[in-house]
């Protein structure tokens, strides 16, 4: 039996923060992303959760600065997992912030993924997604030095830079790749998938390097309104851990 999935290949945008083909691959493989929060017995079908979580419940702003407080003095700051991030986006109103009201988050999932660079050093890249019928959205943390303000130079035309919650942001257009296999492993290739939309916004008002990136795609194929992915990332990132010690 084949499957076909839609991923962000990996060095997707400016930071490249994406999970590897092979990695979800392997998630998929291992049970997580295909059985989080779905039932197989015929019962009702209940919302998709976050490993360790509870069906769309986020966390609350104070609660997510709390949890990421400011660091010490000469200590580097706490950073995101990506359990977290999957918790901030699996809100119960995320589908109708999407505009699918009635539609049931079919899977989320967290992720711990990075990027090696050249020369060896790794950027942490953890990552949160949820996939509904209609949209899915990922979440990302990029712990890079590039500031997002200059990353506009890399991204090409089209990119735009913005100001989203007080920070420096930059709004752009990407692709997933689509990867088909079968559950046995075997057969499995990838090409060219759907469009995305992606807003990466500044770790901190500063914008002294890293960032925050809200990526949306549709299974249809169509490119997703750019007012859905700011409505979702105005939001959502205000509940991700250390978001307001950082503002």
């Amino acid at each position: 039996m084949a499957h076909d999935i839609d991923a962000l290949p990996r060095g997707a945008g400016a930071w490249g923060q994406a999970v590897a083909a092979v990695g979800l691959i392997a998630a998929i493989g291992g049970g997580l992303w295909v059985t989080e929060g779905i039932s197989l017995s015929g019962s009702e079908p209940r919302p998709a959760t976050c490993p360790g979580g509870e069906p769309g419940k986020a966390p609350e702003a104070g609660n997510a600065a709390e949890a990421g407080a400011a660091p010490q003095a000469g200590k580097a700051p706490r950073r995101v997992s990506g359990a977290q991030l999957c918790e901030a986006l699996n809100r119960p109103d995320l589908a109708e912030l999407l505009g699918t009201p009635g539609e049931m988050a079919k899977i989320a999932s967290g992720n711990g993924g990075s990027l090696e660079l050249a020369g060896g050093k790794e950027i942490a890249t953890p990552s949160g997604q949820v996939e509904f019928e209609t949209y899915t959205v990922t979440v990302t943390a990029a712990y890079g030095r590039l500031p997002v303000a200059e990353s506009v130079a890399f991204l090409g035309y089209g990119a735009e830079q913005r100001t989203v919650l007080g920070r420096p942001a930059v709004l752009y257009s990407d692709r997933t790749i689509s990867i088909s296999f079968r559950l046995d492993g075997t057969d499995a290739t990838s090409g060219p998938g759907v469009p995305a939309r992606v807003l990466g916004v500044a770790q901190d008002a500063e914008d002294s390097g890293g960032s925050f990136e809200v990526t949306l795609w549709r299974s249809d194929g169509r490119v997703p309104d750019d007012a859905v992915l700011l409505r979702v990332a105005e939001k959502v990132l205000p509940t991700v851990p250390g978001w307001a010690a950082a503002g």
